[in-house]
């Protein structure tokens, strides 16, 4: 009889475990293509805030009529000095770089604000995108090719209904890689090889599989996983888990849709525990405000002393995102502020800032 019970209760407690386990990896493995979610719509995002961006200057050289007088009469060095002036008093009030051309309608650079070098170079080998606008009049903001891949807005001139040719805005991904790498998200931008002689000014750049990496400013460590990565199962699946680390892709495509290549994200196994539960919608929102806010501590303060006149309860909401340069000037002001407090007030601040939960196992 004892025997009999003994089995039984065995048999239960094998089940429990089982059940725990099936739990814990379903858990996991929602949290993970939550995630994978969330990267995407916050890919979309920063992608869709810097065409805007883009879109906006182009659209406000493309009314600056020096500028519009300059290309009809052919005067490229006044050309170069108004679209250079105008993006150093940009850079000059806002922080932000902006390079900018001005392209004749025969396809050739006619000014560019970074340097004033190239004007009269041909361009029609490689920008096959301003095809667009021989059956468009409308500005457009893509990812495009060109010599080099990156965001262009474009925006067509007139001058007395006469198309005289276009103005655009550049930018590259320095900006998104580091946006993601401040809520521990490594990206990495992947032009297909096919576009290579398109791209004639990225055929130097290191290459994994069959891309291209795009973005200059990014992660070295994980470069020997992404070289040893079947790339064809993790474009069917959408993520796969190699060397401690899950690796999300989503297609990049082109202002015609053509897929051109991909977005590689690579989040170490470790940070998991940063983002919330997977039915917290706003939680990976929730990691990218702390950020912003560390960020925008660290530009608004001298950096010795940077947290003296914010809260101490304000430092418990930073903490996860000090930086590591940062961690001991936090420390030591958090440290004389928690001090003023009695332990009663500081369990009841801990208490209102949420828990991290951490969930174990793994994904199928």
């Amino acid at each position: 009889m004892f025997k009999k019970i003994a089995i039984v209760f065995s048999i239960i407690i094998v089940i429990i475990l089982l059940s725990t386990y099936y739990y814990k990896n379903e858990v996991k493995e929602q949290k993970i293509y939550h995630i994978m979610d969330q990267m995407r719509l916050t890919l979309e995002s920063q992608l869709r805030a810097h065409k805007m961006e883009d879109l906006r200057v182009a659209l406000m050289l493309s009314k600056n009529q020096g500028l519009i007088d300059a290309l009809e009469n052919d005067d490229e060095d006044l050309g170069y000095k108004i679209i250079s002036d105008v993006a150093k008093t940009i850079q000059q009030n806002t922080g932000s770089h902006i390079r900018a051309q001005v392209i004749t309608k025969e396809l050739n650079i006619f000014a560019r604000s970074w340097d004033d070098v190239y004007a009269g170079m041909p361009l029609g080998d490689y920008r096959t995108d301003l095809k667009y606008f021989e059956t468009h009049d409308t500005p457009r903001a893509s990812l495009e090719v060109g010599r080099r891949l990156g965001i262009k807005a474009t925006v067509p001139v007139y001058k007395n209904d006469q198309f005289i040719g276009y103005v655009e805005s550049i930018s590259f991904f320095k900006s998104i890689t580091e946006f993601f790498s401040s809520i521990g998200v490594d990206l990495y931008v992947l032009l297909d090889v096919k576009n290579t002689d398109t791209a004639v000014l990225m055929m130097e750049n290191l290459s994994i599989d069959k891309y291209i990496l795009a973005n200059r400013n990014y992660n070295y460590s994980h470069l020997q996983t992404l070289k040893n990565l079947d790339f064809k199962a993790l474009k069917l699946s959408g993520v796969v888990h190699k060397d401690n680390k899950y690796i999300f892709y989503e297609n990049m495509k082109d202002g015609n849709g053509k897929i051109i290549g991909g977005f590689v994200f690579v989040l170490p196994e470790r940070y998991l525990n940063y983002f919330r539960n997977p039915e917290d919608d706003i939680s990976f929102l929730i990691n990218i405000t702390r950020s912003s806010l560390y960020d925008i501590v660290k530009e608004d303060t001298d950096h010795e002393n940077m947290y003296d006149k914010y809260s101490a309860s304000s430092l418990v909401y930073l903490q996860d995102v000090i930086d590591k340069e940062d961690r001991e000037v936090f420390f030591d002001e958090a440290y004389e502020k928690f001090d003023k407090y009695s332990k009663d007030e500081l369990i009841q601040m801990m208490l209102n800032r949420k828990i991290v939960k951490k969930i174990d196992g793994k994904i199928k």
